[in-house]
């Protein structure tokens, strides 16, 4: 059996409009001829085309395609870890359905993480389909910062550097994640009793606590197509999911206001 160098976990829900562009930058990516690879979608439930638009990709995919469908929505956890269990790829790629990868963004997301044993996990910058930049990265979340983020997001993104450099950071958004198998095998599996979020930050700060960092790579660049479905005004089952899930995290890792502070050697 050949040795798998990539694995993809995509994860769908009513994702009939964003789907093609993302499947189709995986499939025609540079990679795609450089390393061996699988590739996981995992629908939670869809009621639209989704499903077929994977069965189309499946026949015209010249790497395995494995499609697991749900009978519901069992948001981003539990989903993902259907995929990361059977993943086999000595990188692991986790993506949501409305990223598309642009030119040379994977390549150098895995040079970077390959080049080094202490990285835990590395993340492309994010753009919206305007070329706007996306705050997608950011510190351990508190009552207080989560608060800012949810009624300030878009003046926090205006503010934010287009070009910063190459940096460490606390934890990335995980619409487009690359991270070693053996890292996964170290930390273990996403927490299912997170639905939905704060999954991301729940992770990167085990990852931390294993002694390996994050880092964000703004030379590679994916474009998100974010659908914030739980931003707003009015309560919908997202943001009550999104609002369960912080409630958890901040009494999983016992901190409300103050968020975990890394050492030193985490900021070099």
């Amino acid at each position: 059996m050949p040795t798998v160098d990539i694995s993809f976990v995509i994860l769908t829900w009513n994702s009939e409009a964003y789907l093609s562009c993302c499947l189709e930058s995986v499939l025609n990516n540079s990679t795609a001829s450089m390393f061996q690879q699988e590739i996981f979608v995992v629908d939670n439930g869809s009621k639209d085309g989704t499903k077929r638009i994977i069965e189309a990709f499946r026949r015209r995919s010249t790497h395995p395609m494995t499609a697991i469908y749900l009978q519901k929505n069992r948001g981003t956890t539990y989903s993902r870890n259907l995929a990361l269990k059977r993943a086999k790829g000595k990188f692991i790629v986790i993506m949501d359905s409305d990223i598309q990868i642009t030119h040379g963004a994977l390549e150098t997301l895995i040079e970077v993480i390959d080049g080094d044993a202490n990285i835990g996990l590395v993340a492309p910058k994010l753009i919206y389909p305007n070329g706007k930049i996306q705050k997608s990265t950011d510190r351990f979340p508190t009552v207080g910062s989560k608060l800012k983020r949810f009624f300030l997001l878009r003046q926090i993104e205006r503010s934010m550097l287009q070009n910063p450099g190459r940096q460490t950071v606390d934890y990335a958004i995980s619409a487009f994640w690359v991270l070693r198998k053996s890292m996964l095998e170290k930390v273990g599996y996403l927490d299912e009793n997170i639905f939905v979020a704060p999954e991301d930050a729940d992770y990167c700060l085990n990852i931390w606590r294993q002694g390996h960092r994050i880092i964000y790579i703004p030379d590679a660049v994916a474009i998100h197509k974010a659908q914030e479905l739980s931003r707003g005004i009015g309560m919908n089952k997202a943001k009550y999911e999104h609002l369960r899930g912080l409630y958890y995290y901040f009494k999983k890792h016992n901190y409300w206001f103050f968020a975990p502070k890394p050492r030193c050697a985490w900021r070099a």
